[in-house]
């Protein structure tokens, strides 16, 4: 993650390498200069028992890798095996972009990028999910 830089609210918190990290009383930005350390912002978790649909599923695969639970070598595979099942249900120009990105991100092991791109199907999938009376 080479040249990331996050911006934080008041009390933002983030987890970097294993160690959680609040931010103070004013927003601040954290330029993240070291390669492959994992972060991930509090904020943009999924909670184990919300991971209940097919694209919180993948979202949550890559949230691991960026939280050190996981190998980036055995999450990669899972999460392109995730996003080419997506890809069979969301078939819309604009999803199947995010899709692309994510995928990329992946092979890239950009998994910050990968996941926030997935994430942005949330609210598609939970309309899906909706009409099919679920």
């Amino acid at each position: 993650m080479s040249g990331l830089v996050l911006k934080l609210a008041p009390r933002e918190r983030v987890l970097v390498n294993g160690a959680v990290i609040e931010n103070g009383d004013k927003r601040s930005r954290l330029a993240i200069l070291t390669p492959n350390a994992h972060i991930l912002r509090l904020r943009d978790a999924i909670h184990p028992e919300e991971v209940n649909t097919p694209v919180r599923r993948v979202c949550y695969i890559a949230q691991l890798v960026l939280s050190g639970d996981v190998a980036s070598g055995e999450a990669r595979q899972q999460i392109i095996r995730g996003i080419e099942q997506l890809s069979q249900v969301f078939t819309d120009h604009d999803s199947r972009t995010q899709l692309n990105t994510a995928t990329e991100a992946v092979l890239d092991e950009q998994f910050y990028q990968a996941m926030k791109s997935l994430r942005s199907l949330l609210p598609r999938e939970a309309r899906l999910l909706a009409a099919a009376g679920q």
